[in-house]
């Protein structure tokens, strides 16, 4: 990235600079935001037991664990690359994979602060249509994924994640 901006500079002095400022921009950004998730999702890995997830988002939850998630990805803040470190905790407490694709869509798309955005620069139709549309593919295509997803791969991915933790 920084051999990429050079050469952007030299090319063009005015653009690499942009380039650089706005890359720097971001990374505090980052910065700022990406800490206090990780102690949250610190604290989620050793405050939630493993049973109580599997109870309240695991295969048997059924309409909690949907709900679970919708709450979960709807007060969310934060960029959407907070998420996967969120998901893979999710994962590696057993949560269900189909809970755990529902929770990922909803945070990228039915996030509170961008909903209220959306209401009141769009209108309470287009934000009433995106919400029930997204929410319904979300929640169909989770499941639909997670069925196409054969048992051995879903084991390899629960495997993963926990070895992931214990590393």
């Amino acid at each position: 990235m920084i051999a990429l901006i050079t050469i952007l500079y030299f090319i063009n002095n005015e653009v690499g600079v942009n380039a650089s400022n706005k890359t720097l921009s971001n990374f505090k950004s980052m910065l700022g935001v990406l800490p206090p998730i990780l102690v949250l999702i610190g604290l989620l890995d050793i405050w939630i037991p493993k049973e109580t997830m599997i109870k309240y988002m695991g295969p048997d939850s059924g309409l909690k664990g949907i709900l679970i998630a919708l709450v979960l990805g709807s007060l969310a803040a934060g960029p959407l690359y907070v998420a996967f470190p969120i998901a893979a905790i999710l994962i590696k407490k057993q949560a269900r994979f189909a809970y755990v694709l529902f929770f990922l869509g909803v945070w990228s798309s039915s996030k509170l602060p961008l909903l209220m955005y959306e209401y009141t620069s769009f209108g309470g139709g287009f934000t009433t249509i995106h919400v029930i549309s997204n929410l319904t593919i979300f929640l169909v295509g989770s499941f639909i994924i997670e069925k196409m997803i054969s048992k051995e791969t879903l084991k390899k991915v629960y495997s993963s994640a926990s070895e992931m933790a214990e590393a």
